[in-house]
């Protein structure tokens, strides 16, 4: 049977090319979106590290500030502090997250799961100052400030990070790896234990270094837990330490520029590690997804 084309036109009629315009439009302002979003943050560490390079020394990292008027200093115990608090807040919630997600994903009803992923994203929204006020009304009154008090804070801002996103690296385990197991005789915690957790560790791995990044930065908690501290290095957690962000804070405040050239400083150095733990956990997950989709 012959086909007539003469009653076909090859040509685009009103509405295609109206929706190919638009579809154009629409792709340039996304491009423009998302160049606008690179230029600010390409802004903001071109910013910092212009008035920050020039503060860094050996001295900046290996000394305490000075005192009494004194010239130079350094940020060594501020650098150890954050360590022992981010340390401690990691250590708090890595375990609790992954057990939390493991339930969730493995063993706990449909209607539960969902309570629990509801509370979880309520946690992860609430601001970090009302975790501060909690955690001071918790545990410093009467107490006095330490520096595990203040991991125990940021352990609250980091829970519910670890376990979204080892909930979201579980769905990706494939289920004939749960059924091949249960069907060799293995219960079902040993299925988790020894077959979907193992699988699962890179996307763990990469939840936890986003969750520290994200802690590192935070200042609210800090001052109602951990921020009356001497100057002094010290790896102690029942003693109350500085960290990074907080002090940032209080050298701002300073009405002396080498205080201000320092907080650049320590400005830039906690941009560098969180770039460098955002693009780490990218690098992670990125292998841990092409692993489990081959």
């Amino acid at each position: 049977m012959a086909v007539d084309a003469a009653g076909y036109s090859l040509k685009l009629g009103p509405r295609t090319r109206r929706r190919k315009l638009v579809n154009l439009v629409m792709q340039a302002i996304a491009t423009l979106a998302a160049l606008a979003a690179v230029a600010v943050l390409v802004l903001v560490i071109y910013s910092v590290a212009r008035r920050g390079v020039a503060a860094l020394s050996w001295d900046f990292f290996t000394k305490t500030a000075a005192t009494f008027g004194q010239p130079g200093g350094g940020v060594a115990n501020v650098l150890v502090g954050s360590i022992v608090i981010v340390a401690g807040a990691t250590l708090m919630a890595l375990p609790v997250g992954i057990l939390v997600a493991l339930y969730v994903s493995e063993f706990a009803p449909r209607r539960l799961a969902n309570l629990v992923k509801l509370v979880l994203d309520i946690l992860n929204g609430l601001p970090s100052i009302i975790i501060g006020i909690f955690v001071y009304g918790l545990l410093v009154i009467g107490s006095g400030q330490a520096a595990w008090k203040g991991s125990f804070a940021l352990a609250i801002i980091m829970l519910p990070l670890i376990s979204r996103a080892t909930q979201e690296v579980l769905a990706l385990v494939p289920s004939t790896l749960r059924e091949g197991a249960l069907a060799l005789g293995a219960s079902r915690w040993r299925t988790v234990v020894g077959v979907v957790l193992p699988t699962s560790i890179g996307g763990i791995v990469t939840g936890t270094v986003l969750a520290i990044a994200r802690a590192a930065g935070e200042t609210a908690p800090l001052l109602f837990t951990t921020s009356i501290a001497a100057n002094a290095v010290t790896w102690d957690p029942r003693q109350p330490v500085l960290g990074i962000p907080f002090d940032i804070f209080v050298l701002s405040e300073s009405p002396d520029p080498a205080d201000h050239a320092r907080a650049w400083a320590l400005g830039f150095v906690l941009i560098t590690f969180i770039l460098v733990t955002s693009l780490t956990a990218r690098i992670l997950l990125a292998r841990h997804r092409q692993k489990l989709e081959g």
